[in-house]
């Protein structure tokens, strides 16, 4: 019988190794090599006392960090459910209310004039744009200001809608916008103040996984990653290399 030896050489693939870049991967690889500073006697830890002490320090303020962040934007979120709904409000009321004025003066009742009042050109018969916040702040208050100026000379006031509704819901719509720019400012703080965290977190973190490869430096490579996993390293193959270790598998499978 005819002996054939074939060579097949596994091919050379190594995994580098990935930071995190979510937050929920930065906790889980701080909490990792932390456990691992709470369980170990120093001298048999893979990163050094220092490394240890600034992760006991920083880990909570940065759970709690991203705690507030959560919580801030949860409330911003929350709050824009109803503040959609009171704008969209105020921009029914606004548009009708110059809607009504245009059809009067179309029916001869209002003299196109009138329309000054309200701070629109006397020959547009158009509603004004209306569409961002800062428009419908700005036509409200001019409506609200041009009717209190009729009504004052007399004049017959608009109705369907009259002015005193308009005014309810541009008062709420002002409220509720004020309210969410508080929301929002507080939000933007907080994921100001987060972002500035997390480069710490990242440093920190860069650091101990630095400490421990040096620690296993000596160590054969897939059993220096193995240790090095238990501290949360994270270590990936590249998708060509993937490819290569399944065909690799797939060809070894066919010879066996």
């Amino acid at each position: 019988m005819l002996t054939v030896y074939v060579n097949i050489l596994k091919p050379t693939t190594m995994p580098y190794r990935r930071l995190p870049n979510t937050d929920n991967a930065r906790i889980k690889a701080l909490r990792a090599a932390y456990k691992k500073g709470k369980d170990l006697p120093p001298f048999k830890l893979a990163y050094t006392q220092s490394t240890f002490q600034r992760i006991q320090l920083f880990i909570h303020n940065f759970e709690q960090a991203i705690q507030h962040y959560k919580s801030v934007f949860d409330i911003q979120i929350e709050n824009s459910k109803e503040y959609g709904i009171v704008a969209k409000k105020a921009r029914i009321y606004i548009s009708h209310f110059i809607q009504v004025v245009n059809m009067s003066i179309q029916r001869g009742e209002l003299k196109p004039s009138i329309r000054t009042f309200y701070g629109i050109e006397e020959d547009a018969n158009s509603i004004p744009s209306l569409a961002t916040e800062k428009e419908l702040l700005q036509w409200g208050k001019k409506i609200i200001e041009g009717e209190t100026q009729r009504n004052a000379k007399g004049m017959t006031p608009i109705t369907n809608p009259n002015i005193a509704l308009v005014k309810v819901r541009y008062e709420n719509f002002d409220e509720m916008y004020r309210q969410q720019k508080i929301f929002q400012q507080n939000t933007a703080r907080a994921q100001a103040d987060l972002e500035n965290v997390r480069k710490t977190a990242d440093d920190i973190i860069l650091n101990i996984w630095n400490e421990v490869e040096h620690t296993y430096k000596d160590l054969p490579d897939d059993l220096r990653r193995e240790k090095a996993k238990e501290y949360g390293l994270v270590y990936v193959y590249r998708k060509n290399e993937i490819s290569g270790l399944s065909l690799f598998g797939r060809s070894m499978q066919g010879i066996i």
